[in-house]
This record gives C-alpha cells, sequence and structure tokens, in this order.
C-alpha cells in the first residue's frame, strides 16, 4: 500500500518556497478544499489545497507573490497548475506579476477555472505580454458556455482566444444576450476556421432561441438574429473566408448599409456558393448594391430573394449582369446558374418584365427561375414571358408559384407553343395558380414528360428533300446601278456591288468585281465555285471614259475583254469529263448610241470578238449574241434582260439539287432581318435558334435527342446557302453574313485596303499585336462613309474581323494557336526588290538547286494579283502548323518568301507583269534530292491547290543563277524545261546517258556581260529520283522493242496452211503485171530496212548497257562462288553439281524448273562449272531420261535447288539490263521448295492442280549472232 502523505499547513509551503530547502520542478493549487493543507506530491513538486474562507485566500495571493520572488531561490520550478479556482481580479494581478518576475515557469494549466469578464482580459494581456510561457494549451477542442452572461467584452475577449486556437472544434455559447454571437462568429469567419458553433440566447428563464450557427460539414452559416452593426461586421468577416458555401439570413432585417458591405463579399469571396436572403425586407437600393457585387462574381451558384421589398427597379438591376444587350456584348456573370424572387410586396411591374424578357432572350448560363407569390404580372406579361423561353436553351426549371397572372386559355396555349420548340425546360412549377386551381396543368405536365422521351436515330441528310435552286449568281465586269441607267451615270463605290432581280420564283444577284483588283485575294468568296449556279457579263465600254467621245481602239477592247476572259479560266478549274460545265460567258457593251465612226471600225470589234471565241473555245462557253446597250432604247436592254432570265433558267435546271429547306430558309431569314433592324450578320446560335422555332425538320424534338446530328443538318443546310450565294457562311467562327454586299463592300472593301503604319510594321519585322490591328481596322472601318463604322461594329467585332482575316488566310500568326500572337498581313509588306539579295549563310560545299514554274498556257491562264499573298500565308501554315517543321524559320517581302527548314534555305519569287511564273530557289548542305524532294512535297504542292485553273510547267533554273541569285530579268533564259531536259536525256546513247551536259546561254546587258555560256551534267540537275526514272523509261523502251523484234521470231515456224493462206493473201494484194511486182518488192524492201534499222538501234542501245551487264554478271559469279559448295567428296568423285532438264517441243526447247514424278521424255544438261565463269555448254547433246518416279525426284531435289538459284540471279539480271524490272521476277526457288513436299511427290496429278510447274523457252540462236537469252514464261 502507498503510504499516506504527510499533511502539512500553509506556511510550511510558504518557507519552502522561500527556503529552497526543496528544488522544486512543479506546483499545484487545489481552492476546493473544507481546510487549507499542503503536501509533498514528489521530490520535486508540492501540492497546496486552499479552502474558501478569507484567511485561506489571502494566503492563496502571498504563495503567489512567493512564487514569483523565488526566481532565484528556485531555478527549476517550471510548472504550475490551478485546478477550480474562481478568480477575482486582485488574484490575476498577482499571478501576473508572478510571471512578469520569475522567467522560469515555462508552462499554466488552468482546470476548471473560473474567469469573470474583466478576468479574461486581464488574462489574455497576461499571456500576450508574457515573455516566459512556452507552452500553450493546443488541445482543447471543445468549448461550452452555459447560461452564463460573458457581455459582449467577454464576447470580444473570447474571439481573440478563437483567432489564436486553431484547434478547436466545437463552441457552444448560451447567453443572455444575442450580441456575443457576432465577434464570435466574426472570429471564426474572418480565420477560414473549420469550427461548429452555435450560439442561443434565453434572458431570464426565457425560452432560448438561435442566433447563429456554422456547420463545417455542409459549410454551412444560418444566422436567425442580429443586429444591423452585427451583420456588417459579420459580412466584412465573409470576404475573405473560405470555409462557408452557404449563407442563409433568412427573415433577418437587413438595411442598404448591410448590403453595400455585401457587395463587396460579393466581389472578394472565392467560395460562397449560394445565399438566401429570402424575407430580408431589401429594398431597391440594397438590391441594386448586391447585383453590382454580381458583376463581378465568379463563384455564387444560388441567390434567394423572395419575399423582399424592391420593385422593377431593384429586378432590372439584379438582371444586369445576367443579361446580354448586344451580340456583340459578354454576359457579365456566368456562375450563377439559379436566382429566385417575387413575393406580395414584390412590385415587378413593366420595368421588371422588361428586364425579365430580355435576360430569358439572351442569358446562356441561367438553369432555374423563380418568380414566387406575385401579383403585379398580368395574363398578357406571362404569356411575353414564356415566348421569350422559345429560344432559350439553358433554362430546365421554371418556378411561377402563387403568380396570379398565370390563367387563362391564353397563357395554356402560349406554354403549349413553347414546349413544343423548347424541348429543355424539364419542370414548371404552376402550383398555386389559378392555372393550376383550375386543373388546366394536366396537359403541360404530359407535354413536359413526352420532351423528355428517348427518340428514334434519324438519318442525318437521306429524309431531306433536293429541288432545283431558285437563286442564280451573275458575276460580271463592270458596273450598272440597273438595268436601264447607263454605266457613266454611276457613281463608284468601294467594294463589291450586287444588284439582285426577281422573276417569279427565281432571284437573279449580279456581282459586281470590274476595276476592284485588290479584290482578287477574296476570290473564294466572291468567285463561283465549280457546279453553282452562275454565269458571267463582261460588260466594255465603247469608249475610253464615261464623258469622253473617244472610241476604244480593236487592241484596246481586245485587251479589256482578254484580262477578264483569262480571269475567269484561271479562278475556274478546268472541265474534266462529259458532265462538266464550262463557265458561261455573255459580252455587252456599252455606249453605242454614242458610236459615230464608220462601221468598218465596228466590223473590226467584231472579228476581235470572233477571234477571242475561238481562241477559247474549250475553255468557256461563248454565248453566241454580243448584246450593245443603248441608253436611248429600252429595247436592248429588255434583250439583255430577257437573256438574262433565260439562261438564269437554263443554269438552275443544269446545277445540282440543293435542299427543298433553303428557300424556306431564305425567307425565314428575309423576315428576321425585317425583325431585327435589317442586321446584315447572325451568329450560330441565332440560326440554331431560328431553325429551332421555325423549322420542325431541323428542331431538337427531345432533351434526349442526339445534338450533334441536328447539328449537322443546320450546317448541312448552311452550306447549302453558302453555295448557292444567299448567305457567307464562316463554319469555323459560327457567323452567317446575310447581306454579302455589305460584307464585300464595308468589311471585305476595307480589310484588303488597310493602310500600313510604317513604325509599326517595320520595327517587328512586318508583324502587328492584335490590339494594334483592331485599331487600324476601326480607323479603316469609321473613316470612310459617315454611319458606316458603327453599323460594321454593332454586328462584328475587332476580334471577328481578325479571325475573319485568319480564316481568308489574309494574316497568320506568328505562333499557331497563341492567343497573344503577333500578326503578320501580306498585303501591308514593302517591296524589297531594289535591295541586295544574297543568301544568308553559306556553308562549304553547299548544292543549288532553282525550279521555274511557269503558266503552261499563259494565252489563257494567269496567276492573279491575290495569288501571291494567300500562298505566303498557306505555306506559312501547313510548315507550322505540322508536327515536322524542325525549328523552321519564314519570313516575308511584298513578292518573297524565304523561309529554311531541315538544313533548306529557300526563296520563293513572285515574277512577271502579271505574276506569271514562280521561281523557287534553294541552297542547302543536302543532296540534290533531299531538296527537290522539299519542293515536290511541300511547296509546289501548295502553290498548286492554290490556283485551280492554272497548269503549271515546271523548269529547270541555272545552278549559276541560283547561287549568285542572280535578277530574275537575266534568268529569263536560263532554265530547261524539266521533260524536255528528261527527253534530252532519253535521245543520246545509254553509255552517254550518265555525261550528258545542258548548255547554257551567256546573257549580256548593254554590251555588259552577266552571265558567261557555260554547261552542267544533267545528272546535277536532275535528282535521283528523276534521274531514275530517265533510266527506268529507256530500259522500258528497250525491252519492248525487244519483246516486239522477238515475236516474230516464236511464230516463225508456221504451218503449211498457214503458208498457203499468207501466200494467198500476198498474192491478193499484188497486181499480176510487172508495175504490181516492181511495187511489191519495193514494198518489201522498205519493211526490210525498217526492221533492219531497228535491230542497229537495239543493238547500239544494248552496246551502251553493257557497262551495267558486266557489273552484274561478275557480281553474280562471285556470288555463285560462295554458293557452290565444292567439298573434297564431290572433287574426289567428280560429281557434277549443275544441271538442268529441259523438253524438246515444235523445234523448240523448254527448260524445265519443277520435276515431279511421272514426268517422260527429259534430256539432262550438264553445266561448265568453271570457278570463275560458270556457262551453259553450248552444242551439248546430253542425256535422256526416259521416266522419272519418286526416288529420282528425291535425289534431284538438292542439286535442282542449287540450279533455280543461278537461274533466279540471271532472269533478275537480264530483265533488269533490259528495263530495270528485276524486282517483278519472282525467286523461282519457291517453286523447287515444293518438292519436298509429299503430297507434291506422290504423284503428277496434285502438282499440276497447284500450278507449280514452270518453263522457260530457250531460244537457239548460233553464236555468230547474238547470245541465248532466256524469256520467262510463269
Amino acid at each position: 500500500m502507498a503510504s499516506k502523505p504527510n499533511i502539512k499547513d500553509l506556511e510550511w509551503a510558504l518557507q519552502a518556497i522561500n527556503s529552497a530547502s526543496i528544488s522544486l520542478h512543479s506546483i499545484s493549487f487545489f481552492l476546493t478544499q473544507p481546510i487549507s493543507s499542503c503536501y509533498q506530491e514528489t521530490e520535486n513538486s508540492i501540492n497546496i489545497n486552499v479552502s474558501t474562507d478569507e484567511e485561506s485566500l489571502r494566503r492563496f495571493s502571498q504563495l503567489l507573490k512567493a512564487i514569483g520572488e523565488s526566481n532565484s531561490r528556485q531555478p527549476s520550478l517550471r510548472n504550475l497548475d490551478f485546478q477550480r479556482v474562481s478568480w477575482d481580479l486582485q488574484q490575476l494581478k498577482c499571478l501576473h506579476e508572478l510571471l512578469q518576475m520569475n522567467f522560469n515557469i515555462k508552462q499554466v494549466v488552468f482546470q476548471r477555472n473560473r474567469f469573470g469578464a474583466d478576468g479574461l482580459l486581464e488574462l489574455s494581456e497576461m499571456l500576450k505580454t508574457n515573455a516566459g510561457l512556452k507552452e500553450v494549451n493546443e488541445t482543447l477542442e471543445e468549448l461550452q458556455i452555459w447560461e452564463d452572461s460573458i457581455g459582449s467584452r467577454g464576447a470580444e475577449e473570447l474571439s481573440k482566444m478563437i483567432e489564436v486556437n486553431s484547434t478547436l472544434k466545437l463552441l457552444i455559447i448560451l447567453d443572455s444576450h444575442s450580441i456575443t454571437a457576432t465577434p464570435l462568429i466574426s472570429a471564426v469567419l474572418a480565420r477560414s476556421r473549420t469550427m461548429e458553433v452555435h450560439v442561443w440566447t434565453g434572458a431570464n428563464g426565457d425560452k432560448s432561441s438561435k442566433v447563429v450557427e456554422f456547420v463545417p460539414e455542409s459549410s454551412t452559416l444560418r444566422i436567425y438574429r442580429t443586429d444591423l452593426p452585427g451583420s456588417c461586421r459579420i459580412a466584412c468577416a465573409l470576404g475573405w473566408n473560405s470555409t462557408v458555401r452557404t449563407l442563409d439570413m433568412t427573415g433577418v432585417r437587413l438595411k442598404s448599409r448591410w448590403a453595400k458591405e455585401f457587395r463587396g463579399v460579393l466581389e472578394q469571396n472565392r467560395s460562397l456558393k449560394e445565399v438566401n436572403l429570402s424575407k430580408c425586407c431589401l429594398k431597391d437600393k440594397a438590391v441594386i448594391y448586391v447585383a453590382a457585387g454580381l458583376f463581378k462574381n465568379q463563384c455564387l451558384e444560388s441567390l434567394y430573394l423572395d419575399g423582399n421589398w424592391f420593385s422593377g427597379v431593384g429586378v432590372e438591376h439584379l438582371l444586369c449582369p445576367l443579361t446580354r444587350f448586344s451580340n456583340l456584348q459578354n454576359q457579365a456573370n456566368t456562375t450563377l446558374k439559379s436566382i429566385t424572387f417575387g413575393g406580395k410586396r414584390t412590385k415587378i411591374v413593366r420595368d421588371g418584365i422588361t428586364a425579365i424578357l430580355q435576360m430569358l432572350s439572351s442569358n446562356q448560363s441561367l438553369v432555374n427561375l423563380g418568380i414566387l407569390d406575385d401579383s403585379s404580372l398580368r395574363q398578357e406579361d406571362i404569356i411575353r414571358l414564356f415566348k421569350s423561353l422559345e429560344r432559350n436553351t439553358t433554362l430546365r426549371y421554371l418556378c411561377l408559384r402563387g403568380c396570379k397572372g398565370v390563367e387563362g386559355d391564353a397563357v395554356l396555349q402560349t406554354i403549349m407553343e413553347t414546349l413544343q420548340v423548347n424541348p429543355w425546360i424539364e419542370d414548371i412549377d404552376l402550383s398555386k395558380t389559378p392555372l393550376n386551381d383550375a386543373g388546366k396543368t394536366e396537359g403541360i405536365y404530359q407535354k413536359l414528360g413526352q420532351n423528355g422521351r428517348n427518340v428514334p436515330e434519324m438519318d442525318l441528310l437521306k429524309d431531306m428533300a433536293l429541288t432545283m435552286p431558285k437563286s442564280c449568281r451573275v458575276p460580271y465586269l463592270d458596273h450598272v446601278k440597273t438595268l436601264i441607267i447607263p454605266v457613266e451615270q454611276v457613281v463608284r463605290a468601294e467594294g463589291i456591288k450586287i444588284k439582285t432581280i426577281r422573276d417569279d420564283n427565281t432571284k437573279i444577284s449580279i456581282w459586281d468585281l470590274a476595276g476592284q483588283h485588290e479584290f482578287y485575294s477574296l476570290h473564294e468568296l466572291m468567285f463561283p465555285g465549280q457546279g453553282s449556279a452562275c454565269f458571267f457579263l463582261i460588260v466594255s465600254s465603247l469608249f475610253r471614259k464615261p464623258h469622253n467621245r473617244e472610241q476604244k481602239t480593236p487592241t484596246e477592247m481586245e485587251e479589256d475583254l482578254l484580262y477578264w476572259l483569262r480571269f475567269i479560266v484561271s479562278n475556274s478549274r478546268r472541265a474534266t469529263g462529259l458532265q462538266s460545265v464550262l463557265p458561261k460567258v455573255t459580252l455587252v457593251l456599252t455606249h453605242f448610241d454614242k458610236v459615230t465612226q464608220s462601221p468598218e471600225n465596228m466590223q473590226v470589234i467584231a472579228r476581235t470578238i470572233q477571234k477571242l471565241r475561238e481562241r477559247f473555245h474549250g475553255y468557256v462557253e461563248f454565248y453566241q449574241t454580243v448584246f450593245t446597250v443603248d441608253a436611248r432604247s429600252s429595247g436592248s436592254v429588255s434583250r439583255l434582260a430577257h437573256h438574262l432570265r433565260a439562261t438564269s433558267k437554263t443554269i438552275l435546271e443544269r446545277v445540282p439539287r440543293v435542299y427543298e429547306l433553303c428557300d424556306d430558309l431564305v425567307n425565314m431569314l428575309s423576315e428576321w432581318r425585317t425583325q431585327n433592324d435589317d442586321r446584315p450578320a447572325m451568329k450560330w446560335k441565332e440560326f440554331c435558334e431560328l431553325c429551332q422555332i421555325k423549322v420542325p425538320a431541323l428542331r431538337i424534338q427531345s432533351r434526349h435527342d442526339n445534338p450533334e446530328k441536328v447539328e449537322m443538318r443546320r450546317r448541312a443546310i448552311s452550306n447549302s446557302l453558302h453555295h448557292i450565294g444567299e448567305v457567307i457562311f464562316f463554319q469555323d467562327l459560327g457567323i452567317l453574313i446575310l447581306d454579302c454586299e455589305w460584307f464585300c463592300g464595308e468589311v471585305l472593301g476595307q480589310l484588303v485596303k488597310l493602310e500600313r503604319r510604317q513604325s509599326s510594321v517595320e520595327n517587328n519585322g512586318g508583324f502587328l499585336s492584335r490590339k494594334e490591328l483592331e485599331k487600324i481596322l476601326k480607323g479603316s472601318l469609321q473613316s470612310q462613309i459617315p454611319g458606316m463604322g458603327s453599323k460594321v461594329f454593332e454586328n462584328l467585332e475587332p476580334s471577328d474581323l481578325v479571325k475573319m482575316m485568319l480564316k481568308m488566310e489574309l494574316c497568320y500568326e506568328q505562333e499557331p494557336g497563341d492567343p497573344n500572337s503577333l500578326l503578320l498581313i501580306p498585303s501591308l509588306l514593302q517591296e524589297g526588290r531594289g535591295r541586295s539579295q544574297k543568301w544568308k549563310m553559306i556553308a562549304p560545299g553547299s548544292s543549288y538547286a532553282g525550279r521555274h514554274l511557269e503558266c503552261d498556257d499563259s494565252s489563257h491562264t494567269f496567276l492573279t494579283p491575290g495569288f501571291f499573298p494567300r500562298l505566303q500565308v498557306n505555306l506559312h501554315n501547313k510548315i507550322f502548323h505540322s508536327r515536322s517543321n524542325h525549328g523552321a524559320t519564314y519570313s516575308l517581302e511584298k513578292y518573297l518568301i524565304t523561309l529554311s527548314i531541315n538544313g533548306i534555305n529557300v526563296r520563293v519569287e513572285l515574277g512577271g507583269q502579271l505574276g506569271y511564273y514562280i521561281d523557287v530557289l534553294a541552297c542547302s548542305t543536302n543532296s540534290l534530292t533531299e531538296t527537290l524532294r522539299l519542293f515536290h512535297q511541300l511547296i509546289i504542292p501548295t502553290i498548286q491547290t492554290l490556283c485551280h485553273g492554272v497548269t503549271l510547267r515546271e523548269s529547270i533554273l541555272r545552278p549559276e543563277c541560283v547561287k549568285n541569285l542572280t535578277p530574275p530579268r537575266y534568268r529569263r533564259t536560263q532554265h530547261v524545261a524539266l521533260q524536255q531536259l528528261k527527253q534530252a536525256v532519253l535521245s543520246v546513247p545509254a553509255d552517254s546517258m550518265y555525261d550528258y551536259q545542258h548548255t547554257w546561254s551567256a546573257v549580256n546587258d548593254e554590251g555588259r556581260m552577266v552571265l558567261q555560256a557555260g554547261f552542267d551534267l544533267a545528272r546535277d540537275l536532275l535528282s535521283d529520283d528523276d534521274f531514275r526514272e530517265v533510266l527506268h523509261r529507256r530500259y522500258n523502251d528497250l525491252y519492248h522493242l525487244a519483246v516486239e523484234l522477238a515475236v516474230p521470231l516464236d511464230n516463225n515456224q508456221e504451218s503449211p496452211d498457214q503458208l498457203s493462206v499468207n501466200q494467198d493473201e500476198l498474192d491478193g494484194t499484188v497486181e499480176p503485171t510487172f508495175d504490181g511486182l516492181a511495187k511489191g518488192v519495193e514494198a518489201v524492201l522498205k519493211r526490210l530496212k525498217i526492221i533492219e534499222q531497228e535491230i542497229r538501234d537495239l543493238k547500239q542501245e544494248i552496246q551502251g548497257l553493257r557497262y551495267y551487264e558486266h557489273r552484274l554478271l561478275t557480281e553474280l559469279h562471285h556470288k555463285v562462288n560462295y554458293m557452290v559448295n565444292y567439298t573434297v567428296l564431290i572433287e574426289e568423285r567428280k560429281v557434277p553439281n549443275m544441271f538442268y532438264f529441259v523438253r524438246t517441243e515444235n523445234y523448240s526447247r523448254k527448260l524445265v524448273t519443277n520435276i515431279i514424278s511421272g514426268m517422260t521424255a527429259l534430256r539432262m544438261h550438264m553445266l561448265c562449272e568453271y570457278r570463275r565463269e560458270m556457262h551453259v555448254v553450248e552444242d551439248q547433246i546430253g542425256c535422256e531420261l526416259m521416266q522419272v518416279d519418286n526416288m529420282a525426284v528425291k535425289s534431284l531435289v538438292p542439286y535442282m535447288t542449287k540450279f533455280m538459284k543461278l537461274l533466279t540471279f540471271a532472269l533478275k539480271i537480264g530483265v533488269h539490263v533490259a528495263a530495270g524490272m528485276g524486282e517483278m521476277i519472282p525467286d523461282l526457288t519457291r517453286e523447287v521448295a515444293h518438292l519436298v513436299d509429299s503430297s507434291l511427290i506422290t504423284g503428277a496429278a496434285g502438282a499440276m492442280a497447284a500450278g507449280a510447274l514452270g518453263v522457260a523457252a530457250i531460244g537457239n540462236r548460233s553464236r555468230s549472232t547474238a547470245n541465248s537469252r532466256i524469256y520467262s514464261k510463269i
């Protein structure tokens, strides 16, 4: 048993502390004992029990002072423990002095102590100022204060404790005053503590009620009661809080002052997801503050404001962040998904319903809308509300509970019509409305269920009917305001002018392109595509100027017409096949009434036009009549108008059919423009809304419908409208241009004519930032015609214009895919031909190559002025959008592209007055073949894809011109056509092909020698691929010639019947006279001479190829030496290692390449096995085999294998020498491999069924004529 402690009085404890007789480490005080006493608990610790009488409490204060003064006497004292102490202010001051004097105390423990309000304040100051305490309680997780009044001052001190304590998990306060809740919850929120808080109030035994609660598990803060200063303080604490997700202040009366603080919360807080401010008596001013906070808020998802006192003004401000007021405006707040307002004291009225309608028609994020217990909305307002939902695709839940305006059949019908075109609404709450009370809502909920059903998969386009188009485009090359007013009365406008004429159901739109040379870069949009409904009018004036009487000469007329005819042919794809349609062209001559000269001049013009007809025959289809327009006579104009109508109808019957929906959509788009202030542009979302409302075939029928397939149908219709010229559809940008004249004139007309700012462009190497380009666009689009700029930017943002320029390849990004990348516009570049041109870096051993691409038919085609800028952009995009650019560099000048890729430096130059040729120059340390492969795999295909109707002829540039970058004017004659050079190489003997030289002429400039005459080897001008192609062509020619000459040799052994027939035929063709016989003999001799010459040519070509044959045969013999196994056993026995079998048929010998059991009448021959040159022994009789059995086959297999390998090599070499077709000869050793199969050895039937028999014909010729030739017949 433990010994009973030695109980002593307090005096002993005081002496022990002062005398240092005991080295104390710890002292514990207990103030709940009936008698004061003390005892030594351990060697270094004592326990002091203090009773609650006055004398003992005085002794307790003396002990505290003694401990404070024993700093030197008790240096080991570290811990003080106080249990069940009810502290008064005087005792706390003593404790404070103790801690200030005795710095050895490191730990003070309070267990079940009591502090008053002033006591807590003193304790807080004590702990704050003390520098000796090292251990603070960090394990407290729960603090409950019941039925006490700590007051506002105590609450403030307790809040300070909460601020520094991070371990407290539960705080429960039951106080007589609700004011204590504010500082406590504010501290919890300000420090983002995950502490559960419950604050109750109940004074003088009254029923308690909750003031505030915070539950970290649900991140919900509910405030039930607070005053105005308290609500503002809580709002300030919420500003940077990260633990509260839901704030519920339902029923708390709030003022605009609180709302002003809450605005900051909405702007700063990033965690608040739901706010419930129902029945908070908020008025207009307070709601305006809340709405202002929503503009910057990007996290709140639900907001409840029902039961408040604001009016339509408040609703208007509240919905403003959720509304777009322009197609170009972005919605300010896109995160708020649910909003609820209304109530008996909320007056929405006219301003409010207008704001609601605008929000519903433009919002793109709201999912849940609630309007509760409203009596201000009338029946007409509810109808307008549901009409606005027809275009809304995001709202899923609509609550109109208790709204008095939801009544009547008109409202019911409107709801049903809305649900017919809007399947996205999932639920409508109409409880407590007159319509629901009348029992008329059953059909609504039934329709909501139908909209959620699964629909069968639709076929994308097969069920969409086709019809003949009703719209025809007439691009014409002059400017006519109407068909009656003459040209000279019209003032030319910027851009493309479009005139529309309607004839019954046919729409004829006339597109004027003349004189606008800067618009040719946009021909993909303006120039009709292949198969489109269009034809061309070339309108030319007979006079030089509209107000001048001087008539054009026939030469001038020819130049005008020739230019536009070449333009049409160059931009039209060449007609191929029987079904292809040539571009239709009609010529119109104006000012015919002013012609006063003799008719001979008009006849010359007529002959000129006829020459052009003949020249462009097969390229365009001319109308047989040339129209002359006389301004004084309406008859000439009526004939032209009749021609337009008739030709349009004819073309519409021939072109491909379009979808029937196109005609309906054309009318719908026209109505849409009328309803929307004649807007010329339409967003893709607006087009989808129109389809959803107006076009059942393009409507999403159910929420579970496949939107991607409906989207594809809509895009197919849009592309069809684009094809027939009704709209311009930018699919990637999601924009439809409805007014083509506006777009081509006011938008594109300025994009291609941007003014360059020298400083900004030149300092950045020609590049512009997006912001700077947008400024240029704004300046250009607003500086021409008053009012035009505002119309453009009401429908298109500057960023949209930049995207269009990228799409149409009018500019490109320096860093593709980077939204902050600089842009380069080729049309802003300066010409650099006056500068000195040189290669940037020339490494030793560099090779130079160049190709000259010229229009093959320059009399009919040319490269249009807009071609090269688009090439500059297209080539850049093709290189840098691929993954294999390998650090490529790219730079531009006006008519020059400079790039470096894969170690090859390339220059692409545009030349010629009308750009009829392009030079591609390269300098590289790579081989010529690698450089030319880059040309033919990247550069030339890119050039060819951008000129549809132009065929380019490829020529080889003189390497010296490429090396020295000779100016284009001096290298006009320094190129040779690629095919011409190949043909020249083919024309020389075979032994001279490799050394063929092309000679270049000299170039003089006014007596000064610019380039000396010289030559280059063909093998240095052609790539390995090209030279190999030439050799293959030579081999093919020799092979086919050999086969042609060998045919009579195979068929010369004819039967007597055939000889008699041939003789009769010959006799039948020769007259039985001396003259007839002489002519027959002459014809035979002539044919013999031709055959003799062909044989000589063949011998000459074969002689030239002897070198290759000799090398291959030498290599063959070298390999055969390793193949033949001359073992000692074979040498000793003298056994032949190489032999073959032949079969005689009709005076010819057939080489047997496969033997099977049962074969008869074979003759075996031996090869001469001389090691250096194995060969067939001429005139060898051979050994006859009467029959081959299974044993013989098995014995012969090993030897036949070696011989077949030799034969395979020989055949490959022979054909390779003839035509380079060695890979086409099969390996005959596979035939021998079949011999080891027992199924093939057992009998001949199986082998014949497998087709394993191969024979070769050996032509028997004398040694003096030629060596033996072997022809494979497999």
